[in-house]
């Protein structure tokens, strides 16, 4: 399937592209990995960057991307035109030694903020967080996949990130990101060299037609109509079903079973 070409060309970054309003509120970690790893980024791979004029400079803002690998997470932050925030699961930020402090130090550079993953409280706790950014007028990065795709289709959406639209009034950005599973494959313990990327900013979607947050139907729609610009953007094979992680308790084995939202 050919992907669906967004208006805007492959872009250079201009002057006006970088200004980042969030700047002056940032930390040094964040300013450093933005003059630093941003330009290392862009030499490695060669990123091809398209519609980054989509994305608004000020306000409450969800990129809404599809997951194929690690470095989704530093390919949406560097190509952005602005401060992007997007959780990752604390274990990388409670490491010991010079490659813990190394690692930790990387994803705060890159914009990453340390949650408990899980269902529960902790999903409710990160949804609390994300739900903040967005209040006090921050952009962040969501993936309502749920977790990287290993065989490149697009899978289903959960409702989570509608819900966040919807209950907070903040555009959807969809991104479309190509080639950064053959960048670092799943797995893969290290980037791989000579593989090209495409970042795609679709055009900002207002997803309040749907209705209330509260509303199940809303949720699923919304969520529906995110995942159609995606895949616009991105070109993959539909999966037509949920990625779900491999439950690790009875509990959870019966939960996946049973009808229920997948938030």
């Amino acid at each position: 399937m050919t992907p669906e070409q967004p208006a805007s060309a492959s872009e250079t970054p201009s002057a006006d592209d970088v200004v980042d309003p969030d700047l002056h509120r940032a930390g040094f970690l964040y300013l450093l990995g933005r003059l630093v790893l941003a330009p290392l980024a862009r030499l490695v791979y060669r990123p091809r960057v398209e519609g980054r004029r989509n994305v608004p400079r000020t306000g409450p803002v969800i990129l809404a991307s599809n997951h194929l690998s690690f470095i989704d997470s530093i390919a949406i932050p560097v190509s952005a035109p602005r401060r992007v925030h997007f959780l990752a699961k604390s274990s990388y930020f409670e490491g010991t030694g010079f490659r813990g402090a190394l690692i930790g130090n990387f994803m705060r550079a890159v914009g990453a903020i340390p949650v408990n993953r899980g269902a529960g409280q902790a999903a409710l706790d990160a949804l609390e967080q994300q739900r903040q950014l967005l209040a006090d007028g921050q952009a962040v990065a969501l993936y309502p996949e749920g977790t990287r795709s290993t065989d490149g289709r697009l899978y289903k959406g959960r409702t989570g990130v509608a819900f966040l639209a919807l209950e907070t009034g903040a555009p959807v950005v969809p991104v479309g990101l190509i080639g950064t599973d053959k960048a670092m494959p799943v797995g893969a313990k290290r980037p791989s060299f000579g593989h090209r990327v495409t970042i795609r900013f679709g055009e900002p979607i207002d997803l309040s037609h749907h209705g209330a947050a509260s509303s199940g139907r809303a949720r699923r729609q919304a969520t529906d109509e995110i995942m159609t610009a995606i895949h616009a953007l991105s070109g993959q094979e539909l999966a037509g079903t949920y990625n779900e992680v491999p439950a690790q308790s009875t509990i959870e084995k019966i939960r996946q079973a049973l009808p229920h939202e997948r938030r």
